[in-house]
């Protein structure tokens, strides 16, 4: 019995597997390599904290405020809604209302979320 036209094999997948594990082996192969025949060199100056040229002072474990995490997290969870916003406007024409009324459902979800944020008072 021959195998259908859609039907794939596992010998299809060889030549990935032969891909990758090349890739896999040139990586482990440049980390080694590298390794052992890199300068070792240790110093203070070369072992302290360096920040884009300025110079590190006090503790990095200092307590931040929640709020700050709240407001960047909103900003990406509002952020993403464009890109699922951006591809339906493009086809909003072509899709008509197959695709509106889901639409209108997800923005009705994110104005929810939205006017809980500002009842809640995080934004301020």
């Amino acid at each position: 019995m021959e195998p259908s036209v859609n039907q794939y094999l596992p010998s299809d997948y060889l030549p990935i597997f032969i891909q990758f594990a090349a890739a896999l082996g040139f990586v482990i192969f440049a980390l080694v390599l590298t390794h052992i025949l890199g300068p070792k060199r240790t110093s203070e100056v070369k072992g302290a904290a360096f920040e884009s040229g300025i110079e590190s002072v006090g503790d990095a474990r200092t307590p931040i405020s929640y709020k700050y995490f709240i407001t960047a997290i909103l900003f990406v969870l509002f952020d993403v809604e464009i890109i699922f916003m951006y591809p339906w406007a493009v086809n909003f024409r072509e899709y008509g209302l197959d695709f509106f009324l889901p639409m209108l459902v997800f923005l009705g979800v994110l104005l929810a979320g939205f006017f809980y944020e500002i009842k809640k008072g995080i934004l301020k």
